[in-house]
């Protein structure tokens, strides 16, 4: 039976190139789009960590075959490449054998303390995560980075590029277009219903009282009697069509003189104009006066007499019974949902425009502000710093629970093609530091034994 050749990581002899297996699609397993070239440059390694064994094992069989022809009389030399390329191939063997027993069993034997990594890999994920969480994740680490990364100024200086604030307005119109479309239409108009059933679920008359009596204490509701009383004043300026037309209709008998309703009608028009001026003009008039006294009697009602507390409860649950509420809402939020999308799939449009102002603005005060930016690096440090003191776990276990999930294979094979190459420089060197000693070790023996 001839001997068996052993050449590469895997333990398994030199053979022809042959078609890759299929590889999964997904998971940890799945080829990166860089596999392809380190499965080369790995397999090319392996040749040549292979020749050098293959070299030594020739220039030692050559060196036997010297001795055994020539006997005593074999050249001095030999003896010593002799044992230089018997040491090179104990060399290469011993490391060949090493970087093996990292991945697979050599020769497939079940030899103790082998395949480590795929016995070992959830003890890797473990001690790796154990090894961030020692020098990485600790408060005083993440405390010092989030301070020399000085966040608010480097994003704030960014942000406030003309260039790079309609790129940030993008992604934010992208974010909100995706959560808009994530969102069902039933969804959210059930949820308005629910609203609107909670919001009218506690009393509204005492505590709109309340606010009503501190706007009237405040004296806030005086531009709004101004207001009212503007907007009859003009009211009145433009109702003398409709007072002619009410008068020819419904005052007095259809055969009157037609004069009668002219001056009529002209009167009540004067009349009505100079009411509403005076009103207008004067913040004591005896209407302002009323209108101030029917509100201070309707907030003070509204806290503590029952009537008025029921009629009103009563009014609300009907109002917000009624199925127009319901439906103007969930129109409403169609609506909306409908504008905004067809704003933000237009990058000229005024939303989008004005999510690119506003983050410059706002970029260009944090940038200008040292104080602010001082204040804003003092929240995330704590924030930093509070994530690390509490949470530093969960995040550790990310990578320990996802070493546990791998697939041993695959991760043994996946580990391989990204340091195996450079493993083979282990077995290179073994072979020629085996070498180098073998020769010293017969030098140093024939110098002191002859």
């Amino acid at each position: 039976m001839p001997p068996t050749v052993i050449s590469d990581v895997s333990g398994t002899p030199d053979r022809p190139p042959e078609a890759e297996p299929p590889r999964p699609a997904l998971g940890f397993g799945a080829d990166g789009p860089g596999d392809a070239a380190r499965r080369r440059d790995l397999r090319r390694m392996k040749v040549v960590a292979t020749g050098f064994l293959l070299f030594a094992a020739v220039v030692y069989l050559f060196t036997r075959y010297l001795e055994h022809r020539d006997g005593t009389d074999v050249a001095g030399w030999v003896g010593y490449v002799r044992a230089a390329s018997e040491a090179g191939m104990v060399g290469a063997l011993a490391d060949w054998f090493a970087v093996t027993a990292l991945f697979k069993h050599p020769l497939g034997l079940p030899i103790p303390h082998t395949a480590l990594i795929r016995k070992k890999k959830d003890d890797i994920g473990d001690q790796l995560g154990g090894f961030i969480e020692e020098n990485f994740m600790t408060p005083e680490v993440i405390e010092h980075r989030a301070r020399n990364l000085d966040l608010p100024r480097r994003l704030s200086t960014w942000l406030a590029d003309p260039v790079n604030a309609p790129r940030v307005s993008d992604e934010a119109a992208r974010l909100i277009a995706l959560a808009a479309e994530m969102l069902r239409d039933e969804d959210i108009e059930k949820l308005i219903e629910h609203a609107i059933t909670w919001a009218g679920e506690p009393e509204w008359a005492q505590p709109l009282g309340r606010v009503l009596e501190q706007l009237i204490a405040e004296d806030r509701l005086e531009p709004v009697f101004q207001l009212a009383c503007d907007r009859a004043h003009d009211w009145a300026l433009g109702s003398q069509d409709l007072i002619d037309r009410v008068v020819d209709q419904d005052v007095g008998p259809s055969w009157k003189p037609k004069f009668v309703n002219v001056l009529l009608g002209d009167r009540i028009y004067r009349e009505l104009v100079d009411f509403t001026y005076k009103v207008k003009v004067d913040p004591q008039h005896q209407l302002r006066r009323s209108m101030h006294t029917f509100v201070d009697q309707f907030a003070d009602d509204l806290q503590h007499d029952p009537d008025t507390i029921a009629r009103f409860e009563k009014i609300k649950q009907e109002l917000i019974g009624r199925d127009e509420v319901s439906d103007a809402a969930s129109t409403a939020w169609k609506t909306g949902k409908a504008v905004i999308e067809q704003m933000l799939t237009d990058p000229n449009s005024t939303l989008r425009n004005s999510l690119s102002n506003a983050t410059i603005e706002l970029a260009i005060r944090i940038r200008d502000d040292r104080p602010l930016q001082e204040k804003m690096n003092g929240w995330v440090i704590r924030a930093a710093r509070h994530i690390a003191e509490n949470y530093s776990q969960e995040i550790i276990s990310v990578i320990t629970e996802t070493v546990r999930g791998w697939d041993a294979d695959d991760t043994s094979r996946k580990i391989e093609l990204q340091v195996g190459r450079d493993l083979q420089f282990i077995r290179i060197n073994g072979t020629v530091v085996g070498a180098l000693a073998g020769l010293v070790i017969y030098t140093v023996s024939v110098l002191i034994f002859g």
